[in-house]
This record gives C-alpha cells, sequence and structure tokens, in this order.
C-alpha cells in the first residue's frame, strides 16, 4: 500500500481564477477525494506587486462557491501553515541560505544589461539561450570588487552536467537534458523568492505526494527537482508529477480572453451553476470511460483517475457547456432552483423579494425551467408578471396594430371575459376554439399577437400559463389597453 495521496492547488491569484486554474483545482479535488487523500490549497503571493488581497479573497470564495472543499489551507488551518506564501519568507531565505552553505547555489552579480548581451551573443551563434555560468566560481577578489560596485547578488542554482527523467503520469518518460537548463534564480537581489524555491519548499514541507498542474508548467519540473536533491530528499521521496493538457479554444489556438477565457466570476454572473462547470471542466482532458456527458460531484469523486485524464489537448466548447447547464437547471427541485433564481430576479430589479413576490415566482418557475439554459435568462422571462408600469416592448409594438392583429385581440377579449374558470386549460380552450378551428388562423399568428399584448414581448414563457399566473384582471386590461396602440 503506498503512502497517502496529499495534492494541492496553489493559484498565484494576479485577477479572478479562471479555467485553466480550476479545471486542476477540479482534477486535484477529485483525485483527492477518489483516493481518499488530503487536498491542501496554497496561495502563492510572492509577487506582491500582482497579487492583490481582493484577489486572494475571490479565490477563496470561487472555490467554495464551486464546492470545491480543502482539508487544509487558508480559513481551515492545517499543521503546515501557514498557506499564504509572503507569511513563510523566513523558510525560504533559511532554504536558500542552506544552498549556499552546501555550494549547490552561488551568489550571481551579472547586471541585467550583462545578461541581455549574453543572450544576445547565443542568439546570433545559434545556441540554446540561458546564463553561461560567468559567476559560478568567483574569487573572493572578483566579488569583493562587484560589490564595491555596489552590485546586487541574487542567488542562483547550481544545475550539474547530465539531465534529469522523471516519470509523469499522463506523459510517461520525460527526459530534460541540462543544456537546456540553464543555472536557474532562486532569489531575487531584493532578497524575495521566485517560484521555483518557494514551490518546492513548500511541496517537500507540506508533505505533498501528487502534483496535478497544467502542461505549461512541465518545463520547470527539472528545476524543481533540483531543488528537492538540495534539500536532501531522496528520489522516492519526490512528490509524482502528472502535467495536464492544455485546454484549447474553438479557434485551436491556447485558451485565452481573445477566443473564450473568461473568469469564472464570469460564468457565475452569466448563471452557470456550479456543479454545470465542474461537470463541464471535468470532461475537459478526462472521461468517465462510457461516453456519459452529464455526471455529478459524487461521480466524479468516485470514477477520477489520473489515468484516464488524456495527454491530448481538450477544446473549450462554450455550447457543451450552455448544455449541461440546461440540463442541471432542469434537474433541480423547485426549491433549489428558487433559492438560485432569487438572486438574479432581485438583482434585476424584478422583485424586491416579499413574500407575496417570492409566491408568485414560485409558482411561474415551473412553466420556464425546461426552456432556459442560464439563470440570467429568468429576469426576462419573468418581468411581465412584476412589472408596474407594463408596456409592450417598441419592437413589438408594429406586430399587433395591424388589423387581422386587433380583430384577434377583440375576438380574444370577447371569448375570455365570460369564462368564470380562469386556468390555463380554459383560457386555451377558449382561444383554440375561436381563434382557431372559427377564424381558422395557424396558432402562431392567432397566439403571437396575445403573447405580445399580455406579456410585451414575443419572448416569454408558455402563453396560456403565464395568463393563469397574471390573473383575470391584469390579461383582460393589458389585451384592452394593446387595442388603443
Amino acid at each position: 500500500m503506498g503512502k497517502k495521496v496529499k495534492v494541492r492547488f496553489a493559484p498565484s491569484p494576479t485577477g479572478d481564477l479562471h479555467v485553466g486554474n480550476i479545471r486542476t483545482a477540479l482534477f486535484d479535488w477529485a483525485y483527492a477525494r477518489h483516493t481518499g487523500g488530503t487536498f491542501l490549497f496554497r496561495i502563492e503571493d510572492t509577487d506582491t506587486t500582482r497579487v492583490t488581497d481582493e484577489y486572494i479573497q475571490a479565490a477563496i470564495d470561487t472555490l467554495k462557491w464551486l464546492g470545491l472543499n480543502w482539508d487544509e489551507g487558508p480559513e481551515v488551518g492545517g499543521e503546515n501553515g501557514p498557506y499564504l506564501q509572503s507569511q513563510r519568507l523566513d523558510i525560504y531565505a533559511e532554504w536558500a541560505q542552506k544552498f549556499l552553505d552546501q555550494k549547490d547555489a552561488y551568489h550571481c552579480y551579472c547586471t541585467p544589461a550583462e545578461l541581455e548581451a549574453t543572450r544576445e551573443a547565443q542568439r546570433a551563434a545559434n545556441v540554446a539561450p540561458g546564463y553561461d555560468g560567468k559567476c559560478r566560481d568567483l574569487s573572493a577578489e572578483q566579488i569583493a570588487a562587484y560589490k564595491s560596485e555596489g552590485r546586487e547578488a541574487v542567488v542562483r542554482m547550481r544545475m550539474p552536467d547530465g539531465s534529469t527523467t522523471f516519470v509523469d503520469e499522463i506523459r510517461g518518460e520525460v527526459v530534460f537534458d541540462h543544456k537546456f537548463v540553464p543555472d536557474f534564480v532562486l532569489v531575487r537581489a531584493d532578497g524575495s523568492p521566485l517560484y521555483t524555491l518557494a514551490v518546492a519548499v513548500d511541496d517537500v514541507l507540506m508533505k505533498v505526494t501528487h502534483v496535478l498542474r497544467g502542461e505549461d508548467l512541465l518545463s520547470s519540473t527539472p528545476r524543481q527537482i533540483r531543488v528537492y536533491q538540495a534539500m536532501g530528499v531522496k528520489p522516492e521521496d519526490y512528490p509524482v508529477f502528472a502535467h495536464l493538457p492544455f485546454v484549447m479554444g474553438q479557434d485551436n489556438a491556447k485558451l485565452s480572453k481573445r477566443n473564450g477565457e473568461v473568469s469564472i466570476a464570469w460564468y457565475r454572473e452569466q448563471g452557470y451553476l456550479p456543479e454545470a462547470i465542474c461537470n463541464y471542466l471535468a470532461l475537459l482532458g478526462w472521461s468517465p470511460g462510457d461516453d456519459r456527458e452529464n455526471i455529478t460531484m459524487k461521480e466524479l469523486c468516485e470514477l477520477f483517475t489520473v489515468e484516464k485524464v488524456h495527454s491530448s489537448p481538450a477544446r473549450f466548447d462554450m455550447k457543451k457547456l450552455e448544455a449541461i447547464n440546461g440540463d442541471k437547471i432542469r434537474a433541480l427541485t423547485l426549491d433549489e432552483f428558487l433559492n438560485w433564481s432569487l438572486p438574479f430576479l432581485i438583482k434585476a430589479g424584478v422583485i424586491t423579494g416579499t413574500d407575496s413576490e417570492i409566491a408568485l415566482v414560485k409558482a411561474a418557475l415551473p412553466i420556464i425551467q425546461e426552456r432556459i439554459v442560464k439563470l440570467d435568462e429568468i429576469p426576462q422571462m419573468l418581468k411581465f408578471l412584476f412589472v408596474k408600469d407594463f408596456g409592450v416592448e417598441a419592437e413589438s409594438v408594429s406586430k399587433i396594430t395591424d388589423s387581422l392583429s386587433k380583430d384577434i385581440l377583440k375576438r380574444s377579449v370577447k371569448e375570455l371575459e365570460p369564462l368564470s374558470a380562469w386556468n390555463h386549460d380554459s383560457i386555451e380552450a377558449a382561444l383554440r376554439a375561436s381563434l382557431i378551428e372559427e377564424m381558422g388562423l395557424k396558432p402562431r399568428i392567432a397566439f403571437t399577437a396575445i403573447r405580445i399584448a399580455t406579456t410585451g414581448s414575443t419572448i416569454s414563457p408558455p402563453l396560456f400559463e403565464s395568463m393563469e399566473l397574471l390573473g383575470k384582471e391584469a390579461s383582460l386590461a393589458r389585451i384592452a389597453a394593446a387595442l388603443t396602440l
């Protein structure tokens, strides 16, 4: 039996979390839950110029909203904290000094201008660009001379000759020749740690066993392994790496804001359910293996294995996400649907949230549940029930002012006024008998005019159910008002 799985999601929140971030978090979470392991959440916020408290809190809130609960991390705690890297700077400084003492690292005094000149020369000579090792073995006199010039030093890790080989759980054996992995910076001249130092130190100290992350970080792996070596970690105790495939846009380019990549906050505002987002993202690079596309979070935890993650890029398809979201909306109970709907209706100013409004919303929701794919469609669909100063939308007025429409509206008033029972069955029966059977009209012609007159728009829930909810008095008053247009 192997050691207990411990995975980590460690974003550097320089903005709202995006699709790629969350797909990584989801796979980490699902793997931890599938194996009975630990899901650790860590914030990589050493870049203080770009990471803000607001973005950190937004990342925490997003994971909570999606239901990706963590076992260790911010707000939860744990024995390996603190979980914000900005609170661990002393730890990184201590390890950097240890690497210097061990001669695994050294101070580099090269200026940015000198480094750029070296890169230019390498490009001209058509050799792989990278640090040339100029400061690897400075004498005490050279160091003193640099210091007297006022130069500040970074700390560089010494890469040995040879190569790094590791087995990626998704890609198989991966080999990096060290001539393409030059000595790299661990600590900036101002003393702040770089990603490669902090991430490797934290993964070791926090006892992370598996690193599931994006393919874009594959090339940083030999540097992290070099840090493990300098820390004295045995190869058999290195974390297992699994690099997830890229998510591509519809144009086969890497997903970006230009081709569909937007923040999870945007999807939330648009009315996507968290389970729909997680369901869809799970299918980007992974499959349960039976062509099934609608899965629950519970099923994801039961089925997820790294072996089923594909190595080829996945393509983001907004239409498929919308379809899954529609399926999830239809699967909600009425009370669940009501709870999801009310914030959208209140934010749009359709209702204020009174008990009578909520009761009417609850009565109306069943007639739209089959017809929407996003929650942000609800205000437009139901506003006709609540509007105080009702009026037909400007673009629809011309569709009910012709002579045929006027005849339809007059006839509908005549047939509806005598009804003693006001329900969708009696309304439909009266209108079909007079408009369809007696006047010989097609339903689309006959009912569009009444729909516009009573709801103000050509787009509304089913007509007869809408009129039942609206009530006899309001329905007839609106038709009468439409006849005056």
